[in-house]
């Protein structure tokens, strides 16, 4: 019976067991960060997550994450096979694991973009699944995605995947522009995109939650449903709320006839003003008439009297100051240039090339900097041609 007890006070489920037999290589740092880790759909490699949030406390773990990154980006200039998305494709996925967070220093936003710009103009990868899901998860992570949806739809990219259309009808259902997600959705059913019994089913979802979202009123029942009464008025005794309401909303009623009919709009004349004067006694004739006449221009201006004058007599200190060096002939001055419209040139496949040689030594504030940029355009670096209007 001892033995039989020290046994069942040892033994653990399988998920507890399996996490002790993998902290001694890996650690527990997922139970330490695990709030700053973005989930995605695959999951994430255990070891190298743990590896990845270490990195955080752990300065030379860092330095091999960008080693690795960067080897990474080289592998893809260095292709010679006849995929060249494959190393992209891989360059992504690493970077999802490596860096957990998803921040603007892992640089995964200016890798999207620089993957989706190299490849738009190419054919073969328009109807690629593997494609457009680059598109969407770069989509994602801007912050409207309305245009990258008007132009993959522009360039017909993607067009055969009913995903494409249940993320862009999705998206504009949560901007809350029902008509144009119903439009998406009847779009994609009519091109027969790809497979059309999951865009059915989520167009079928779709319906469920439109029905179930308050039908928008007139304005005329609106304001019928409320109540509209004078401050300080009480109702008489048996008078009903409902009388109260529509003679309060008789005169705004014949108010919009009368606009709708385009009768100019009367203009009130107060016929007691000089029936008031009358039971004035006490006032003199002066003091009613005394704002018939506005005066004189100098009567006017009084506190403008002063004549001006030169300021001759008063001198400003000043403190001599000595100077350091002069300037000299060969000294030039520095002509200022613009980052994004410099780099707004540089485009199409030969920009591509290069855009990923400087992610090399793009690191912290700099690549920061541009993943701001793209997040706000994320179309900043495409030809303006290609551009949806």
């Amino acid at each position: 019976m001892e033995k039989d007890d020290e046994i069942g006070v040892v033994r653990l489920d399988p998920e507890s067991e399996f996490l002790y037999s993998k902290q001694a290589t890996t650690g527990n740092e997922w139970e330490l960060f695990k709030e700053n880790v973005k989930p995605i759909k695959r999951g994430r490699n255990v070891t190298l997550l743990n590896h990845a949030l270490k990195s955080h406390s752990d300065s030379q773990l860092k330095k091999s994450l960008l080693h690795t990154r960067r080897r990474l980006i080289e592998a893809i200039d260095e292709y010679k096979g006849d995929d060249p998305l494959h190393p992209w494709l891989e360059c992504i996925k690493w970077v999802q694991e490596a860096f957990p967070p998803g921040g603007d220093c892992s640089g995964l936003v200016v890798i999207y973009e620089q993957c989706v710009r190299t490849f738009w103009h190419e054919d073969r990868y328009k109807n690629d699944l593997r494609y457009l899901k680059v598109w969407l998860e770069y989509a994602e992570n801007c912050a409207d995605a309305e245009i990258i949806y008007n132009f993959l739809e522009a360039n017909k990219i993607g067009q055969a995947h009913s995903i494409f259309f249940i993320s862009y009808a999705l998206h504009m259902e949560s901007k809350n522009k029902i008509r144009t997600a119903n439009e998406v959705f009847n779009r994609g059913m009519s091109r027969d995109a790809q497979p059309i019994e999951k865009l059915k089913a989520a167009y079928k979802k779709f319906l469920a939650r439109s029905m179930g979202r308050p039908k928008a009123t007139d304005e005329d029942s609106k304001e019928n449903s409320s109540l509209v009464r004078s401050f300080g008025t009480v109702l008489a005794r048996g008078e009903s709320r409902t009388q109260t309401t529509e003679s309060s909303d008789f005169p705004r009623k014949k108010l919009k006839q009368d606009r709708a009919h385009g009768t100019p709009l009367a203009i009130y004349k107060d016929t007691k003003a000089d029936v008031s004067l009358v039971y004035q006694p006490e006032l003199s004739k002066t003091d009613t008439k005394s704002w018939n006449v506005l005066g004189a221009r100098a009567e006017r201006n009084k506190e403008n009297n002063a004549i001006p004058t030169k300021w001759t007599s008063n001198k400003i200190p000043q403190r001599a100051v000595p100077r350091t060096g002069g300037a000299t002939a060969s000294a030039c001055i520095e002509i200022f240039v613009d980052e994004e419209c410099a780099e707004s040139n540089k485009y199409g496949s030969d920009s591509g090339k290069s855009s990923t040689l400087q992610l090399r030594d793009e690191e912290g504030h700099d690549l920061k900097k541009k993943t701001e940029l793209l997040r706000e355009n994320p179309l900043r670096n495409f030809p303006p041609d290609c551009l949806p209007r």
